[in-house]
């Protein structure tokens, strides 16, 4: 509280005290800059803590950001490694390919001399085939000759036995005269 403010003494009375209000005045002064400084510092406090409270949020965002593209660098890691994997394995796979590839070419080689020797085959079968239909029709003709001859043969050789019988008979009735 205040004192009720009462008339300066004068200050031929005593020195001292003339300095006396100028310095009270002095001092509200500097009491009011003070109380300015503090209230500009107040604020500055208060802006500075929403400014900490800011960038604390910002540094927890961030904090989980960094956390989940941490998570996402592991997986993309993870698929890194397994499309390596798959990587050698397709060049594995395209080595095996192309073995393949070089095995069936041969095969296909192998397939073509073969049926090149099958044609063969069946061309001298076929000729073969001919030429043992001729000769069946030749076997044919010499068995139709052989059955002319037998024939012919079985009929002279009756013949013989008959002109023999006869002339047995006739060396008979010949030799009795």
């Amino acid at each position: 509280m205040r004192r009720p403010h009462t008339a300066p003494t004068p200050c031929y009375q005593n020195p001292c005290l003339t300095r006396v209000p100028q310095r009270m005045e002095a001092l509200r002064m500097e009491a009011d800059d003070s109380a300015t400084k503090a209230e500009e510092f107040k604020a500055k406090v208060k802006t500075l803590e929403a400014e900490t409270t800011q960038k604390e949020q910002e540094i927890t965002s961030l904090t989980h950001r960094n956390q989940v593209l941490e998570g996402e660098v592991e997986k993309l890691e993870t698929s890194v490694k397994t499309y390596k994997d798959e990587a050698g394995a397709g060049a594995a796979a395209g080595s095996q390919a192309e073995s393949m590839q070089r095995k069936i070419q041969v095969l296909e080689e192998e397939a073509e001399e073969s049926d090149r020797t099958i044609r063969e085959l069946n061309e001298k079968l076929r000729q073969t085939d001919v030429k043992a239909g001729h000769f069946e029709r030749k076997v044919q003709a010499l068995e139709q000759s052989r059955d002319q001859w037998e024939t012919k043969y079985e009929e002279m050789s009756t013949k013989y036995k008959e002109t023999k019988d006869e002339l047995d008979k006739f060396v008979a009735d010949m030799s009795q005269i």
